[in-house]
């Protein structure tokens, strides 16, 4: 469906059962490098929340598909994120919010979750490197991190290096033989999660 976004209309693509009180925000990766909510590790892990009785929000940001506007460096597509889950808390006023990301989707997540009254974040492969951490920082919520030790876009070391300076430690899981795009490893992905949260 389509939503009222920050700079026009907001793609977005919604699994919620009547029942559910809880859902998860699944935000995905860098727009400029083919990143939609289509990408098979967002869908993985969309569909591995579903399986665990948790509704699913997936959205394209600005500029991605049917959505409006331009890549924004991350500060536009913080406002898409607040955007949805406003639109999500009068729509469907969940009872326990979780928000996930994949690699600049993480990013996202970090620079948005503290306005929101978020239960459980998701971090999978996040741009640590690649963007400007200052002032971002993990707080008391669950957190949980999947990283690849492979990883050939996102450094594993600078990831686990940041973790360390956090004041708030998060559960960390370091996938072996694994690369950015978890190819051959998405089983692992999913049971990952589904250990971490069942």
């Amino acid at each position: 469906m389509i939503i009222n976004g920050p700079v026009g209309d907001l793609e977005v693509l919604v699994n919620i059962p009547n029942d559910c009180s809880s859902i998860a925000v699944v935000c995905h990766p860098h727009p400029l490098y083919g990143g939609t909510m289509d990408n098979k590790v967002v869908y993985i892990i969309a569909k591995t929340f579903n399986s665990l009785g948790i509704g699913t929000v997936r959205f394209n940001f600005r500029g991605v598909g049917k959505s409006s506007g331009k890549f924004d460096k991350g500060i536009g597509e913080t406002e898409d994120l607040h955007v949805v889950v406003n639109w999500l808390n009068q729509k469907y006023a969940p009872t326990k919010l979780y928000l996930a990301g994949f690699s600049f989707g993480s990013y996202v997540v970090l620079r948005a979750f503290r306005d929101m009254k978020v239960n459980c974040l998701l971090l999978v492969a996040p741009s640590i490197d690649r963007f400007e951490m200052a002032g971002l920082s993990l707080t008391e919520i669950p957190t949980l991190v999947i990283q690849g030790d492979k990883d050939e876009i996102v450094s594993p070391k600078a990831v686990t290096e940041w973790l360390a300076t956090q004041t708030y430690q998060p559960e960390i899981v370091m996938l072996p033989d694994t690369g950015h795009f978890f190819h051959g490893k998405l089983h692992e992905l999913r049971d990952t999660i589904i250990k971490a949260w069942n």
